[in-house]
């Protein structure tokens, strides 16, 4: 591939992206995600607490969180989870309790498959009811097991590295090849859960190779984005700003800039996949996502509203319409004054002839 391949390419990810409007679908995950945080988060807990211990486990990935959020942004996660870890007695609540998180936390992962069908145009046959609610919910579940088990990978790795690390660090001081190993291994994990995104989500069918390279141009957009969204948070007064919801605030933008950058490297996926590899098709119970439907969902084509528009205008000039009904103007309205004092004419008629009548009874009387 030539470089100026690479520039086209980027070129038509940045015209699909505005095209498909990623960044409201961006906006809304970003909604549903900080709601399910809290529970994805002590999902995770809960699975490296099984190696680690709850301690060891809750710590490292505050840490971690630490090092993506800021402090605020930890913060404000931790607070989250404290709230929503409140002790539970009885087996029932308990089972309550469980079946309540694994629920929430999936929900972010239905917002995620509906946009990513968005941006990849396909959609879910009508009418596949309750066995297609569960499939997806079951799809979702999945997601959230495999997010902690790539999370336990990684705090294993390490964990395994910073001891390497203290033991190898009185005989060679400084290591930076084990500075670049735990760099690969996170770059290689979020490479991984990416991957699983794109082939596991949407209705759509994409050859692993398609997805390796679309999960791996976004695992280092979101690794520069993710350095570049730290320097300006820890620079920034953002969380200063907004006083007592500082750290929400904090929260909710990074998680809607990560959103902006998953979706973009979605988009390129797409533009790869159907330039230069196997095409993304929908899946055996999915449907292309026709124009009428995309206008619906309020991202019509702009080619689209071009050719309305000058439809439109080739209609006024001619004095002609392609409509076949009829366009029927509906009658002027009288200003709203006219119409009180004509009713009150009309009351006054009718109360002046009331006493009228009356009169002459009585005379004839």
């Amino acid at each position: 591939m030539k470089p100026k391949d690479i520039v086209g390419l980027l070129k038509d990810t940045f015209a699909e992206w505005q095209e498909d409007k990623a960044s409201r679908l961006a906006a809304a995950l970003a909604y549903y995600t900080v709601f399910s945080l809290a529970p994805l988060v002590i999902i995770a807990i809960a699975i490296a607490a099984l190696v680690f211990g709850q301690e060891a486990a809750e710590g490292g990935i505050v840490t971690q969180l630490r090092e993506l959020l800021g402090k605020q942004g930890a913060e404000a996660v931790q607070e989250m989870i404290q709230n929503s870890r409140k002790a539970e007695e009885g087996t029932i609540a308990t089972l309550i309790s469980v079946g309540l998180l694994l629920f929430g936390a999936s929900g972010v992962f239905g917002q995620l498959q509906d946009s990513l069908n968005t941006i990849w145009e396909v959609a879910p046959k009508p009418g596949r009811g309750i066995k297609g609610f569960i499939k997806d919910r079951f799809l979702s579940f999945a997601m959230v097991l495999g997010i902690g088990f790539l999370l336990l990978v990684s705090l294993i790795l390490s964990a395994g590295l910073t001891s390497v690390g203290d033991y190898l660090g009185h005989l060679i001081p400084g290591l930076p090849f084990l500075q670049a190993l735990n760099f690969f291994i996170s770059f290689g994990v979020v490479t991984v859960l990416f991957a699983l995104m794109f082939r596991i989500l949407p209705d759509a069918k994409i050859a692993w190779g398609d997805v390796w390279i679309g999960a791996a141009i976004t695992s280092l957009l979101f690794t520069i984005g993710k350095y570049l969204l730290g320097l300006y948070l820890g620079n920034g007064s953002v969380g200063s700003t907004y006083g007592a919801a500082g750290s929400f605030v904090v929260l909710l933008l990074w998680v809607n800039y990560s959103a902006q950058i998953l979706f973009f490297g979605a988009e390129f996926t797409q533009v790869y996949a159907n330039k230069y590899g196997s095409r993304i098709v929908p899946s055996k119970n999915a449907v292309p996502l026709s124009e009428e439907a995309r206008a619906k969902q309020g991202i019509p084509r702009t080619d689209d509203i071009k050719a309305a528009a000058a439809q439109a205008q080739s209609d006024r000039s001619s004095g002609t319409s392609t409509s076949t009904i009829q366009r029927v103007d509906p009658p002027k309205s009288r200003h709203p004054m006219v119409t009180v004092l004509a009713l009150m004419i009309g009351v006054y008629q009718g109360f002046a002839s009331l006493v009228g009548a009356k009169g002459k009874k009585n005379k004839q009387k």
